[in-house]
């Protein structure tokens, strides 16, 4: 199974369409946002995914309203962090604010966080996995980037766009 990692979009739809063109021709089974959605016409944009979208909420939602009734019409899945999954035998756990993993890290596969907007990719002597895409909200043509997850062998790809 493949997944899309996606954090930090903060509105910027022109941002977001192109994620979703990546994701799609990645043909990604499920894609995670790790939070600052920002404002539900991001998730209407995030509608046109091919597959399932899982998320947590960052500091910046504070429209929770509207992105609750956005995510309710699109049958999306979020909360706030931490978001538990287990998906193709693999404990991951989804958080916003990397400080919020304290106390969630124990036996987990695989971490994903956004909030910082920089790349982290570290791999524990137990074999967990963490993950920051990065920066996927701003201007600067290809230094914006999402995620791809192999979730068979938790390889971690970078997608620059």
């Amino acid at each position: 199974m493949r997944i899309g990692v996606v954090s930090d979009t903060h509105n910027n739809l022109k941002n977001v369409r192109k994620i979703v063109e990546l994701f799609n021709e990645h043909r990604v089974d499920r894609v995670i946002h790790t939070g600052d959605i920002s404002q539900a016409k991001t998730l209407d944009a995030l509608s046109a995914l091919n597959a399932p979208l899982f998320g947590v909420f960052g500091n910046n939602d504070q429209e929770r309203t509207a992105l609750k009734e956005a995510i309710d019409r699109h049958g999306f899945t979020f909360q706030d962090p931490p978001l538990a999954l287990e998906w193709a035998g693999k404990k991951i756990i989804v958080v916003h604010d990397p400080l919020e993993f304290s106390g969630h890290l124990e036996a987990q596969d695989l971490a994903l966080h956004g909030h910082t907007h920089r790349y982290r990719l570290e791999v524990g002597d137990d074999g967990m996995t963490i993950f920051n895409p990065g920066e996927c909200a701003g201007m600067m043509v290809g230094r914006n980037s999402i995620g791809l997850v192999d979730l068979a062998t938790l390889d971690c790809q970078i997608l620059n766009f």
